[in-house]
């Protein structure tokens, strides 16, 4: 568990009582044929060759591994310009009849100030060490992201978010496309940007502009909003960067398809510079891009170069995806 990303299940606190975590969600729905048009739509292009990924900031995390900086090349793709929406995923679901892990365990991890009044009845008892902010709540999933009582009616065109990297995976399968490996995430984050900490410069708000969803204030207390948002922000908010990609940095933690390793990419005996994929084994999911609950305070993992992971079944209200081609 990193605090930042969220608590993982499968390292959950005595807490959260319920059925035995199944190893994935059933994924047995038909995956209807799609034409070019369709699959490219809402999806930006992503100019092949080499980048340099990886981050060396005085300010990062030693155990998540972002550097060295190295020359990485990875081969022209598509990635959709922005997160899935609740509206997407709804369209997956009346289409499937998928059900996300969030919904056949029974709970998920809320941030505790965002419960409402009328889910406090479902929080489980028990805290997370280290991050007492999280709550397991029980019927907290991607139609009522706070538990009980609350909904996305108002947030179609938000993340879907409560999304374990196996309900991720599901969705693009069906949608005929993947999840992006890291590399690709990071070269399409960087938006053609030569190392630099966001995706629109160096400095996080130029000329006083807000450019992503995080926190201000005083975490986990206090949330001035200056940015506008206290939760997820829609998927366009702010302005894209240089590849057409929008809130790349802030707003929910987007699942990657690589396991995670903190030293794996240091060796170039270990994994190639071109195209690569990650770890042959492992028992987490890199996860990038950092969250509306990030703060310099605890977590600057909103910097293009930050990753941290976790296990493919945990779910979070700050916790989506998007897909590529």
């Amino acid at each position: 568990m990193n605090a930042c990303c969220g608590p993982a299940r499968s390292t959950a606190t005595e807490a959260p009582a319920g059925p035995e975590t199944p190893a994935a969600p059933p994924a047995d729905f038909a995956v209807p044929d799609r034409r070019p048009a369709e699959l490219l739509r809402g999806m930006v292009s992503v100019p092949g060759g080499p980048f340099l990924m990886g981050g060396d900031d005085a300010d990062a995390f030693p155990a998540d591994g972002e550097g060295p900086v190295r020359e990485v090349t990875v081969g022209p793709f598509h990635i959709d310009a922005a997160c899935v929406t609740n509206a997407r995923f709804a369209t997956f679901v009346k289409a499937t009849g998928y059900r996300t892990e969030a919904e056949l365990i029974g709970w998920s991890y809320v941030f505790g100030a965002f419960v409402p009044q009328s889910a406090r009845g479902a929080v489980l008892p028990g805290s997370v060490p280290g991050a007492p902010w999280w709550r397991a709540v029980t019927g907290a999933y991607w139609r009522a992201p706070e538990g009980p009582g609350s909904s996305v009616g108002d947030r179609r065109d938000h993340p879907v978010v409560h999304m374990s990297w196996n309900d991720a995976n599901a969705y693009a399968r069906w949608a005929g496309k993947r999840l992006p490996t890291e590399a690709e995430w990071e070269k399409a984050a960087r938006g053609g940007l030569v190392r630099a900490r966001f995706p629109w410069g160096d400095e996080l708000t130029p000329r006083g502009r807000h450019r992503c969803n995080i926190w201000q204030g005083d975490f986990p207390v206090r949330n001035t909003r200056e940015d506008g948002f206290l939760g997820t922000a829609p998927v366009k908010a702010f302005s894209p960067n240089g590849y057409g990609l929008y809130n790349t940095s802030g707003n929910v933690w987007e699942w990657c398809a690589d396991r995670f390793s903190p030293d794996w990419h240091r060796d170039e005996r270990t994994e190639t510079r071109i195209d690569p994929v990650g770890p042959p084994t492992g028992a987490n999911r890199v996860l990038r891009g950092g969250s509306h609950l990030c703060h310099s305070s605890y977590c600057n993992r909103y910097r293009v170069a930050a990753r941290t992971s976790n296990t493919p079944d945990s779910t979070t209200g700050h916790g989506g995806f998007r897909c590529a081609l």
